[in-house]
């Protein structure tokens, strides 16, 4: 990967970090925080039959993990296309 300037593969790295972050913040709050830490309130909401706690710990979180991988790969091949360092 060649960049043309250090400033350009700062900028890539720093977006690519940010969206890192971000996507690992979204997966906390849906696998800790609603799976574990407020899975007692949640189970009051029922989502198709289940307890919403019960849900999130068993399936939701597994399907917003398998989520955020199609959004990471989408959001970096843009990433990629706008710093000119994408594959052909």
């Amino acid at each position: 990967m060649a960049f043309q300037s250090d400033d350009k593969a700062k900028a890539y790295w720093s977006e690519n970090i940010r969206l890192v972050l971000s996507l690992l913040a979204v997966w906390f709050i849906v696998s800790f925080l609603f799976g574990i830490v407020l899975v007692e309130p949640l189970n009051e909401i029922r989502f198709f039959g289940f307890k919403l706690g019960f849900w999130f710990a068993q399936q939701g979180s597994i399907y917003v993990f398998v989520a955020l991988i199609f959004v990471y790969v989408s959001k970096m091949n843009s990433i990629d296309k706008k710093y000119d360092v994408h594959e052909d």
